[in-house]
């Protein structure tokens, strides 16, 4: 059998995966490791890869754990990648963001403020009960600072244009994290947000099942 890797968002862990169901298969989450100072994204995907251990694996990512995810799987041979709530390409991360990366205005912006949890941030997600914003607020204020800014600044100097071969991408209509106006993506969630694995999982459960039976029969 097939191992399931699963790559989490930034400023989230294997606990906003809770709610879905990846049946009697065997997974696999991905540990985030220390990046090391001036760390390339595709050196920190290289250093990834030593935690699989299986030919072919199936990949999925989430956020910034879908890009994350794109890298590896353009150093090794994968079987399928489930992507939700990513961008595969530089093209699918908002001008915005991409902006502020030239201008250098990501770096000014204090770790402290990025890991703080409000009705702000619960709005960006798209957190509305109590125990998710919860679990949130656990989470971000969990993520390693350092870890943080390096995978921000990875993220708005994004350069990927290549396209991952044998992937399905979800994505939710209300994400405010990545607007669905940027994305091309297979598989739309009506009102789902960025963390719509949370609160939308009854449909991402019945599309995961769908997959899992192309892929493992």
């Amino acid at each position: 059998m097939k191992n399931i890797y699963i790559f989490s968002g930034l400023g989230a862990d294997e606990r906003v995966f809770q709610q879905l169901d990846f049946l009697d298969y065997k997974m696999t989450f991905i540990e985030w490791i220390e990046p090391y100072k001036k760390e390339s994204i595709e050196h920190y995907a290289k250093r990834l890869i030593e935690q699989i251990t299986s030919d072919k694996p199936v990949l999925i990512g989430l956020s910034f754990g879908g890009i994350m995810a794109i890298e590896v799987a353009k150093q090794i041979e994968t079987e399928k990648m489930i992507l939700i709530s990513t961008a595969k390409t530089r093209n699918e991360i908002p001008f915005y963001y991409r902006l502020a990366g030239r201008l250098g205005l990501h770096k000014i912006i204090p770790a402290k403020l990025l890991k703080s949890s409000n009705f702000l941030t619960n709005w960006f997600f798209g957190i509305n009960s109590a125990s998710d914003r919860k679990l949130l607020k656990q989470i971000l204020s969990e993520t390693d600072s350092t870890f943080l800014k390096w995978a921000i600044d990875k993220i708005v100097h994004w350069k990927n244009h290549t396209l991952p071969e044998n992937y399905i991408h979800i994505h939710g209509t209300s994400d405010r994290i990545l607007p669905i106006k940027f994305i091309t993506c297979d598989i739309k969630i009506n009102g789902g947000g960025h963390l719509m694995v949370l609160n939308r999982f009854e449909e991402l459960n019945k599309v995961l099942k769908q997959q899992f039976l192309s892929i493992f029969g």
